[in-house]
């Protein structure tokens, strides 16, 4: 007979239901979709997606490819680093993709230099006295602006005890609102050359790959890590052991936010312009990233290695149904069937450990 023990709130447990840590079961999806496109890649086109054929290359593997996978999906990884704390400690966030554009505008317009090709800019938005400022000026603007929006979306949320689908939908509207009111619709552009360099070349990867490690061992080692897996498992138990749980949900939804600034940053540089269009759905594909890593939708479980995973599973899907050469709604369908059955497996591997009924 199984050793059972009882978990929180009553909850068995079954040892012999133990099984690997779930990030093994996403880094083995990874393989099997890398796999699936090389085999369909060799008989179809003729080609491999990710090992190099030609004769007159040395690499093994196609390192032009590699840097497009992970370029393409480490901004958006960023901001996927903060939802995944959020699902983590039991909320969502629906406002990371307006605060990205809310946050690229007003950063932008603190980034921009005075003459372009000779002339005034054509895109300025204050005086000369605001044009050419130190780099670490509209870095802290961007910062700014993040740190007041996920203040209001952690205040809102944890002093008015509505549900935080609807709160961060409302900062969602609103931040998108202030981006196009900001400038009146129009781009803003022609940054300094100083500020250009935060997202110049392979930038984006590091500042992803930093804050990935940063956040991983904040999670795992950390008082607040702890307090968040707490109160996503149970907020209740958590309240009553001394966490304050209303202070930590206003700080988790604050660092979900600067990081949601930090990507309209890397964005913004990488573009060289700043538009109030920028970040729609950023916040459902970094949901998505979460939830393919293997973080769980009710609170609790997962972490930034699995989102990590998760997003590069994003990368390889958006790059194979490119080297497929195959529409781009495909990709919109096809994740959308990964999410469901990402959401469905979390699920059954809960109840399989009895963890819910």
């Amino acid at each position: 007979m199984a050793d059972k023990a009882v978990g929180v709130g009553g909850v068995g447990f079954d040892a012999s239901k133990r099984t690997w840590p779930n990030e093994v079961n996403v880094l083995m999806a990874l393989v099997i979709i890398v796999a699936a496109f090389e085999i369909l890649g060799r008989l179809v086109l003729g080609e491999s997606f990710l090992l190099n054929t030609r004769a007159n290359v040395d690499t093994l593997f196609n390192e032009q490819r590699l840097q497009v996978i992970i370029l393409q999906v480490s901004i958006v990884g960023i901001i996927a680093i903060g939802v995944t704390q959020v699902i983590i400690c039991g909320g969502i966030d629906l406002s990371s993709g307006s605060i990205v554009g809310a946050t690229a505008m007003i950063a932008m317009s603190f980034a921009q230099t005075a003459i372009v090709n000779g002339n005034p800019n054509p895109k300025a938005i204050f005086s000369d006295t605001w044009m050419d400022l130190p780099v670490i000026v509209p870095i802290l603007v961007g910062i700014v602006c993040g740190v007041v929006a996920g203040l209001v979306n952690g205040a809102i949320i944890a002093y008015t005890r509505i549900p935080p689908f609807i709160a961060t939908l409302g900062m969602m509207v609103f931040a998108r609102g202030l981006s196009r009111w900001w400038s009146h619709g129009n781009p803003i552009s022609f940054p300094t050359e100083s500020f250009a360099g935060i997202g110049k070349g392979m930038m984006p990867v590091f500042i992803f790959i930093s804050l990935a490690i940063l956040f991983q061992l904040i999670m795992s080692y950390t008082k607040y890590g702890k307090h968040c897996y707490a109160i996503g498992s149970n907020e209740e138990a958590a309240r009553t052991v001394g966490i304050k749980v209303e202070n930590h949900k206003i700080l988790v939804y604050t660092l979900a936010a600067v990081l949601a600034s930090i990507a309209a940053l890397v964005l913004s540089s990488k573009n060289l312009t700043a538009q109030a269009g920028m970040g729609i759905m950023y916040e459902l594909d970094a949901i998505a990233m979460a939830v393919i890593g293997g973080v769980s939708l009710t609170g609790g479980r997962g972490s930034i290695v699995g989102t990590v995973l998760g997003a590069l599973i994003f990368g390889v899907i958006i790059s194979g149904f490119t080297f497929m050469k195959l529409d781009a709604y495909y990709q919109e369908m096809v994740k959308g069937t990964i999410i469901v059955a990402a959401v469905v497996l979390d699920q059954w591997r809960q109840r399989r450990r009895g963890l819910v009924k």
